[in-house]
């Protein structure tokens, strides 16, 4: 996993990050959506992870206060299962704690079991639900939370 690089993502990778979220979502943000993230978002970070020059992953959050909500995080489809969302998630968690980041939380759908493992190894503990919250189905999230003071010691 040493050649993956986490960056800030550009307005230049959009082409590549939307062919991941759409392939990765049913309902996928629009490139409106990202670049409005980008310019106009002063809370939002938004990475990417690059392998052989390559665009194959991307995460945002917003920073409000000494807590990170991630907005969204996928990794291109043929290199799922390679341990690369770890790499990512870990990544982003260690420069966090590096920012005086607290906690993180996001959302996930109930149906995702692999998601959801991989939040629980790092340290994310379901703390609520959102009824209905993913319009497309009307399936409910997951609220996960993580205290990433306990994470040091994982990373």
């Amino acid at each position: 996993m040493s050649n993956g690089i986490i960056r800030p993502m550009l307005m230049d990778d959009l082409e590549a990050i939307m062919e991941i979220e759409i392939a990765s979502f049913s309902t996928p943000w629009s490139l409106q959506a990202f670049k409005a993230e980008l310019k106009d978002n002063e809370y939002a970070r938004y990475v990417c992870l690059e392998l052989d020059d390559k665009v194959i992953g991307y995460m945002g959050l917003w920073f409000i206060l000494d807590e990170g909500h991630i907005t969204n995080v996928a990794i291109a489809p043929t290199y799922r299962g390679k341990h690369w969302g770890e790499f990512l998630m870990r990544s982003v968690m260690e420069k966090m704690m590096q920012e005086g980041m607290e906690r993180m939380t996001l959302e996930v759908r109930e149906s995702n079991s692999p998601a959801q493992s991989l939040y629980s190894r790092l340290g994310f503990a379901t703390a609520g639900i959102r009824k209905g919250y993913y319009a497309d189905t009307g399936e409910d999230a997951l609220i996960m939370w993580a205290d990433l003071g306990m994470e040091v010691n994982k990373i």
